[in-house]
């Protein structure tokens, strides 16, 4: 069964196209190349300008650990926050049914 894996990320609401531009060019490449990275989207909130959600979808647990344990992990996440005042909390889910 596959792990969803959501990044909860909140900018300021004028950094939003910044934050964007960093998660679609820098992040999300280097995401997707990861072992075991079935798909990785971003979303943003319509009804909250700022927030956004980065939506990846992972084959195993051990996947996500191997690519916590990664350089490209300390650079997505040092990307993702190079905003002033950014803020990221990650949780995992697991498809139910």
């Amino acid at each position: 069964m596959s792990i969803i894996r959501l990044i909860h990320i909140k900018v300021r609401p004028d950094q939003a196209a910044e934050a964007e531009r960093i998660w679609k060019e820098e992040c999300a490449p280097l995401m997707i190349r990861q072992k075991g990275c079935m798909s990785e989207q971003l979303l943003k909130c319509a009804d909250h300008p700022g927030e956004l959600i980065s939506y990846a979808e992972w084959e195993s647990q051990a996947d996500i650990e191997r690519y916590r344990a990664s350089p490209d992990h300390k650079k997505i996440r040092s990307d993702a926050l190079k905003l002033p005042g950014a803020q990221a909390v990650t949780k995992l889910y697991t498809i139910v049914g």
